[in-house]
């Protein structure tokens, strides 16, 4: 109970622009051209989203990043591919969380375990105050995993927004 109150006080005592201090918008361009880049060799699509705080009604209902995560997924389309090939990684910057959530045509074909060793390199990454590097290399890492199940063919449209989302 003690966690949960000292994790709403977090969130409340955060500014919005405190949090996102460190994704710039020459960040959030490194991120954006990262993603560009891994496209051209996949049939995947990455999605970035970056929240700062979470709303007091959640927090109350002691809502996690992972369910958070989930809900952005489906608030911003990751679902919607042809091939079911969309990732979502999440940055809650008030709880230190990043979330992987692969829609269901990568789920079959890979192991849960790898994006949790993606998140927790990017996390390691953020504790060092390294969000510009630490983001380029998850994104670096998604783009190789839908590499080898998802390979770029003649066809390849874009089919979500590359530019990472501050939510």
């Amino acid at each position: 109970m003690v966690a949960k109150w000292k994790r709403i006080l977090r969130h409340l005592a955060t500014p919005d622009w405190v949090a996102r201090r460190h994704f710039t918008s020459s960040v959030l361009d490194a991120i954006e051209a990262a993603i560009v880049d891994s496209e051209t060799r996949h049939r995947g699509e990455i999605r970035f989203a970056i929240e700062s705080e979470i709303e007091l009604t959640a927090l109350l209902q002691n809502v996690t990043p992972r369910e958070r995560a989930v809900e952005a997924f489906g608030h911003l389309g990751v679902w919607d591919t042809e091939e079911n090939s969309g990732v979502l990684l999440f940055v809650q910057l008030v709880d230190r969380r990043v979330e992987i959530v692969v829609d269901r045509g990568i789920a079959r074909v890979t192991e849960e375990g790898v994006w949790r060793d993606i998140c927790d390199e990017v996390e390691q990454a953020y504790a060092a105050g390294d969000y510009e590097g630490g983001s380029i290399i998850a994104v670096t890492r998604l783009g190789a995993i839908l590499e080898a199940h998802f390979p770029a063919f003649p066809r390849n449209p874009n089919e979500l927004p590359d530019r990472p989302m501050l939510i």
